[in-house]
């Protein structure tokens, strides 16, 4: 399973990458937002900080909603780095739009999915990617982890290509969970995957050898 890092701070993307486990960055208009990244040639410039920093894929988010205004504006991202992947969001103008950037050779990641019934549109419209937000499914008293299990085996079935990206990760055991269910990808914040190196019988078993060494 690949890590990607969820954010658009540039000091936790370089902590994570120097940590030697990152695979790719996501982001979206919030996460610039809280960074303080206004205006469409800030936010071009900052894709191309992030695109410097990890050699991996970066999802950068669409902010239309119409086909011909998704269009032109993933054609603008696509256009900063190769490793740019747009995204794109699960409705019926996003679905198409993910078909043409196929066709045309740029790679998507359809976000904001919450069905396997969305995870399927996606897939057939040539989605190198599908985002199914499972912190926020969980929120609504169902089991995101479980939709992960369950778009695994019907892409194994069919034979799709698109790779699933657990994304609303909330903690270190959904890492572990989606990685169990069959997710090709996770994204999430700097804090779950850095509490993935915890354990108490590390900290004591550590402590002890520390201990013991002095004694030699």
């Amino acid at each position: 399973m690949k890590f990607f890092i969820d954010t658009a701070n540039l000091a936790q993307i370089k902590e994570a990458h120097d940590l030697g486990i990152l695979d790719g960055v996501t982001t979206n208009p919030s996460l610039m937002a809280k960074e303080g990244i206004k205006g469409e040639e800030a936010i071009i410039n900052h894709y191309k900080t992030i695109c410097e920093i990890v050699d991996g894929d970066i999802s950068a988010e669409v902010l239309s909603t119409e086909f011909n205004a998704i269009i032109a504006e993933g054609q603008k991202l696509a256009a900063i780095h190769p490793n740019i992947v747009v995204k794109v969001p699960m409705i019926k103008d996003g679905v198409k739009a993910i078909k043409w950037f196929t066709d045309n050779g740029i790679r998507t990641n359809c976000t904001l999915v919450f069905s396997a019934g969305q995870a399927i549109l996606a897939a057939k419209a040539g989605a190198a990617m599908v985002s199914p937000f499972i912190g926020r499914i969980d929120d609504s008293n169902w089991d995101g982890v479980d939709l992960i299990a369950q778009i695994a085996n019907i892409f194994s079935i069919q034979g799709f290509k698109t790779e699933i990206l657990a994304a609303s990760i909330r903690s270190s055991l959904h890492i572990v969970k989606c990685a169990e269910a069959g997710a090709d990808i996770c994204t999430c914040p700097l804090d779950p995957i850095l509490g993935m190196l915890k354990h108490p019988l590390t900290d004591i078993g550590l402590a002890k050898f520390l201990e013991d060494a002095k004694k030699m």
